[in-house]
Order: structure tokens, then sequence, then C-alpha cells
């Protein structure tokens, strides 16, 4: 396989959305491209809002697996479900404030097989939260970045929402500001940003937060390799069991990332076997 498990399907493909908001007219044939690249195991669904489903289905010419995102709530499932009629709905993402109507929204219009994740607000509230999904088929979806600088939760939160998820053995997806592989400090905004790979790595500490604190503060890209490389099997399928995806406006930056740390590498050419 090109791509090892550590990193199949964890870029959802999010062109359509902030910062990169790549025009659908190409963010339909790139997400194509990706699907047909020797790093295909690694891109998910196509992200696509509630409003924009129309456009989608128009520009679309073969078969596209593609995420409802439905930040509206659950009154935007069933209008999103028929807009996507002709297309592979192959995830919903929702949020709700009032999350049993959301649970229920998605016992009764969820299409058969189709994942779900709930996101879920940050501070007050998030614990009763994740209570309410432990136990459904529903992933939790949380927010780990924007255009403000209040955006991005630090890593003590971040390191508890991911132990309070495993806890509960509930499996959980994050969206925005994940970049790049290592946290570093954005030089354009001065934003701090988590690094994915720290993320991948911290889920591996399961219920203990300042452990898991402790790798999305490291900032070097050979220890976080280094760790990445040390994970057994069984660690791989237990921590892509917790964390499953994130959403990334540029499905390119990631696997350069993992290139340039020596985690991931193109097959040789044909000449060269």
């Amino acid at each position: 396989m090109s791509v090892p498990a550590l990193y199949r399907g964890l870029f959802d493909d999010a062109a359509l959305f902030p910062p990169g908001e790549l025009p659908l007219p190409e963010a339909v044939p790139a997400h194509a491209a990706h699907r047909t690249a020797w790093y295909a195991e690694a891109v998910g669904p196509f992200l696509c809002g509630a409003g924009r489903l129309a456009e989608l289905r128009a520009a679309v010419a073969g078969p596209l697996r593609v995420a409802l995102v439905l930040p509206g709530g659950s009154t935007q499932l069933a209008p999103a479900l028929a807009a996507a009629e002709g297309l592979t709905v192959a995830g919903v993402e929702l949020a709700d404030p009032d999350l049993p109507a959301a649970l229920a929204a998605l016992d009764a219009q969820l299409p058969p097989g189709a994942p779900a994740a709930v996101e879920l607000p940050r501070g007050e509230g998030l614990e009763a939260g994740l209570d309410l999904l432990a136990g459904t088929p529903y992933r939790a979806k949380f927010r780990t970045g924007g255009l403000a600088a209040g955006a991005f939760p630090t890593e003590a939160e971040l390191a508890a929402f991911q132990a309070a998820c495993a806890e509960r053995s509930l499996p959980y997806k994050c969206t925005a500001g994940l970049h790049h592989a290592v946290r570093h400090t954005d030089p354009a905004t001065g934003f701090e940003h988590h690094g994915f790979l720290n993320v991948l790595l911290a889920a591996a500490a399961g219920e203990d937060a300042a452990a898991a604190a402790e790798v999305l503060a490291e900032r070097s890209g050979e220890v976080l390799a280094r760790a990445a490389r040390a994970l057994t099997e069984d660690q791989v399928t237990l921590v892509r069991g917790r964390f499953t995806a994130f959403g990334t406006c540029s499905v390119a930056e990631p696997l350069d990332d993992l290139a340039a740390l020596g985690l991931l590498a193109p097959p040789a050419p044909l000449e060269d076997r």
C-alpha cells in the first residue's frame, strides 16, 4: 500500500470552505484527480454545504462521494438529502444547539450506511453533549481553528476533549485549522495552529489528558515522525478508531508535510522498479 494505515481516509476534502474557498468548478475536478492519484486512500469525501448542492449536482459529470455539511441544524437535513439526489451521500455533518433534535433527525433520516458527525460547542455544555452522543452510532465533531485567534482551542482544551471522547469510547473528527502536520505559529496571522500529526498521536494517550496535551504542544517534526513510526499496528487501529478524519481545504499541504517528514512517499516510477 502506498498510504500507511495511519493516514488512510484522514483528509476530508473541504476545498470549498475557508480559508481556501476554491471555486466549485475547480474544486470538483481537483477532487476527482485526488481520488485517482496514488494517494487516493488518504482522501475522504468531498464536503459541501447545504446551499451549494444544486450547484454541485450541475457540475458533477461522474460519481462523487459527498458529505453534507449542515451548520443550520437538523431542519436542514431533509432538504439537503433531497438536493443531493443523484450523488452518493458519504456522510453528514450537523451542528444544532438542540442535540436531542439532531439525534432524532439523524435516526429517522440518515441514509443507510452513511456516517454522521455532530458538531459540539466548545466550553460549557460540551461534557453533556458528549454524554448524549456516547452510545449512538454518531461521531463528535470538534472545531480546532477558524478565522480568529479565539477559534483555536488551547492544547489543554483539545486534550480534554480527546480524553473525554476516549473515556466514552466516542470517535470524533476535527474541522478547521489543521493545515499542517506539526504545531506551529502562522507567520501571517500569529495564530497558534495545532498539527494534525500532533492530534493523531495525542489520540493514543486515551483518557490521559495531561499526556495528550504534552503531545499537542510538541513542535519538533522529527520527534513526532519518530513517534508515528513507533506506533504498532494495534495502536494505529486504536488511534484511527478515535480520531477518524479532519476537513482540510488543501489535500496537497498535509500530504506534502508527511512527505517532508519521511512518513509518506509516492510509488517509484515503473522504470525504477
